[in-house]
């Protein structure tokens, strides 16, 4: 059996008011143990939160300074003491040539935290995420989160 066969999916979900409410999601996830080795895929259209909910993540686990999109870039990587940490945007990736080229494969098989904006423009390529993020904002640009856990570690990660 897989891990997904013995951990079937948990579902939750947030509401974001306001930035502080993506602010303290953040934190509380920062803080949980299992975030050192996770994959998070983050799913929204453009200018849904996800950007800013990975800076706010990657400041409560210690990052300083700015934190960037990497749109261009495809991924940011991160150091910190406890952890390496990698900012995926797939929004331009279109050749799957690229993947190999750049050596996607090795970050995902190795140890570290994976965010991955965008993931369906890698899909097939992608290994099955940890914790599944979508976030739809709403008119009164509150967002509503749909959080789906895939694995025992995205259980973790939602307890």
């Amino acid at each position: 059996m897989t891990t997904v066969e013995h951990h079937p999916p948990i579902v939750g979900s947030a509401v974001w008011h306001t930035e502080d409410d993506t602010r303290a999601f953040a934190a509380k996830l920062a803080a949980h143990p299992a975030i050192a080795d996770a994959f998070i895929e983050l799913h929204g259209d453009l200018g849904a939160g996800k950007t800013t909910f990975v800076r706010h993540l990657l400041h409560a686990l210690g990052v300083k300074g700015r934190v960037k999109s990497p749109t261009y870039a495809v991924v940011e990587p991160y150091e910190l003491p406890s952890m390496r940490v990698w900012h995926f945007d797939f929004y331009r990736f279109n050749d799957p040539q690229e993947w190999e080229d750049a050596g996607f494969r090795d970050l995902f098989a190795g140890a570290g935290l994976k965010i991955a904006e965008w993931p369906e423009k890698a899909q097939g390529l992608l290994p099955l995420a940890d914790l599944v993020m979508q976030i739809e904002p709403d008119a009164q640009e509150t967002r509503h989160v749909t959080l789906r856990a895939q694995t025992a570690r995205g259980q973790e990660l939602l307890a």
